[in-house]
């Protein structure tokens, strides 16, 4: 990949800075450290044309010594090099930018404690719970340090690594990226994917390159580098730092941070959430929306609205409340008018073999059929009983009741 010619250097234009600092390419890599030039190439074809200042890596040790192999070797005329040549030849200016090498600073590995060693381990994969959850905290770690500077501009590639590790860089980005910020997929056309090509594929090359491979149907292949297409996937998100700005100041794992803001989501949700119950009917209505359950969801639902009304403590446990949702089906029973032929409370009935694992089942079908029926019927479920909690945790003040 050798390009010739003095190179045409341009002046970025002003699209192509951060807002008053930098942009910087945030990628999780594998195996396939194509995907970090790629990105690269992509970047630089978008219009206007986005050229990082760094570039920042999160891999493991395995995917650290590809990295360096592959990218960054021999010292001089590297892949890293030769990318930076051919796009200095298309006109960029890369004064400044693409600055990216083998220090920790640009490649962070993921580690986790261990215990038998006393200290952190660095991790050559990603295969165990444990070793997920670290990933998470690595993940979340780097992301904050940038994403959490005004000055700085995150373009978050999601394109390599094992899925857990793109997945956990999206869900990170959403609660601690900027409205400005990215996250970025890379597509690139077959068979310029394929790791088993010949001479390996990282970029568009000034003068073709014939890559020999296999396809699909492991059929031998020739095709030149010219006919490479890659394109930028941008995938929108929803930067909700904004909503949870006083969780994401705490110092805290992955984990606890995604169980803080799931509080706080609730609350803001119950605050906006309406219920309305007819005692004789099984029709509801969540925040306007119209509802039909059947006989238990409708008993089930009226037994924890009533409780809420009323003010009244449920106990904890799930087992606990069977007596009391009993008794209440007895009382609704007897206060059904058989003159009314459209009255339901008769059907208040629970079956002989009646448990709190059939109790759950029917709290579980109550929340799909609220699913079922659209987002606002579905916002109840926020405030539906959990562990330790058996009980419709709502204000009077949003609650409806009515023979």
């Amino acid at each position: 990949m050798k390009t010739t010619g003095k190179p045409k250097v341009r002046k970025p234009s002003p699209n192509e800075s951060a807002q008053g600092g930098q942009i910087v390419l945030l990628s999780v890599t594998g195996q396939s450290p194509a995907v970090l030039t790629e990105t690269v190439w992509a970047l630089a074809h978008e219009k206007p044309a986005i050229i990082p200042h760094r570039i920042v890596v999160i891999t493991t040790t395995e995917g650290r010594d590809t990295l360096k192999s592959e990218l960054l070797s021999p010292p001089e005329n590297s892949v890293w090099d030769q990318l930076r040549c051919r796009l200095e030849g298309l006109g960029h200016n890369l004064a400044g930018r693409l600055q990216f090498g083998d220090t920790p600073q640009d490649i962070r590995v993921f580690t986790m404690f261990d215990p038998k060693l006393k200290r952190n381990r660095e991790l050559a994969d990603i295969t165990s719970k444990e070793e997920n959850a670290a990933a998470a905290d690595i993940i979340m770690e780097v992301v904050r340090g940038l994403a959490m500077d005004d000055g700085v501009r995150l373009v978050a590639s999601i394109a390599g690594g094992r899925k857990t590790m793109s997945s956990l860089l999206f869900s990170v980005m959403s609660l601690l990226g900027k409205e400005d910020d990215l996250i970025t997929h890379i597509i690139v056309n077959e068979p310029f994917e394929s790791r088993g090509l010949k001479p390996k594929f990282y970029f568009p090359p000034a003068e073709s390159v014939t890559h020999h491979g296999v396809d699909r149907e492991d059929k031998p292949i020739s095709i030149g580098s010219e006919k490479a297409n890659i394109q930028l996937g941008r995938i929108p998100f929803v930067a909700l730092r904004n909503l949870f700005e006083r969780d994401l100041k705490k110092k805290q794992s992955y984990n606890r941070l995604v169980e803080e803001c799931q509080r706080t989501a609730n609350e803001h949700a119950k605050k906006h959430v309406r219920l309305a119950m007819r005692r004789s009917r099984r029709e509801i209505r969540v925040n306007d929306q119209p509802l039909t359950l059947s006989p238990l969801q409708h008993l089930l639902l009226l037994f924890l609205a009533e409780n809420a009304f009323a003010g009244r403590s449920v106990a904890g446990k799930f087992a606990n409340a069977l007596e009391p949702l009993a008794e209440f089906a007895a009382q609704l029973r007897k206060s059904c008018n058989p003159q009314d032929g459209n009255d339901r409370r008769d059907e208040a009935i629970l079956p002989g073999d009646f448990d709190d694992e059939r109790l759950r089942k029917v709290l579980d079908e109550l929340k799909a059929k609220l699913r079922s029926a659209g987002t606002q019927a579905a916002a109840l479920i926020s405030v539906f009983p959990v562990k330790g909690r058996f009980s419709l945790d709502l204000p009077s003040s949003s609650i409806r009741l009515r023979d």
